[in-house]
């Protein structure tokens, strides 16, 4: 079983940048691909970005391609998404899960996630 924490969530104009952070413990952190997900009000989970095992391979939605970038640090069991040119259409509450691949599947662990809001 994996815990999952995630931070650096925030509210940012438009345009503004914000770091998230997901912090993990409870089984080996480099033994598994990361993925970033987020979910806004009324709409369904989607995933962000992912990152291979030791982060040499990465995956990003369309939507935030070019401005988002997802990297880990297995020394300190850590993931990070930072997050430029924010859009208010990136308003929401983003979490992290652990995987098998940049691809999936996902496990089925959460943490509380951390809400992120770009204002106009």
């Amino acid at each position: 079983q994996v815990q999952l924490v995630e931070s650096g969530g925030g509210l940012v104009q438009a345009g503004g940048s914000l770091r998230l952070s997901c912090a993990a413990s409870g089984r080996t952190f480099s033994s598994y691909a990361m993925g970033w997900f987020r979910q806004a009000p009324g709409k369904e989970r989607e995933f962000v970005a992912a990152i291979s095992r030791t982060g040499i391979r990465t995956n990003y939605a369309d939507s935030v391609k070019g401005r988002f970038t997802i990297s880990r640090d297995n020394a300190k069991n850590i993931m990070y998404l930072q997050m430029n040119s924010l859009k208010p259409e990136d308003t929401a509450v983003y979490y992290c899960a652990p995987g098998t691949t940049t691809t999936g599947p996902w496990d089925n662990y959460w943490g509380q996630g951390t809400q992120v809001t770009v204002s106009e």
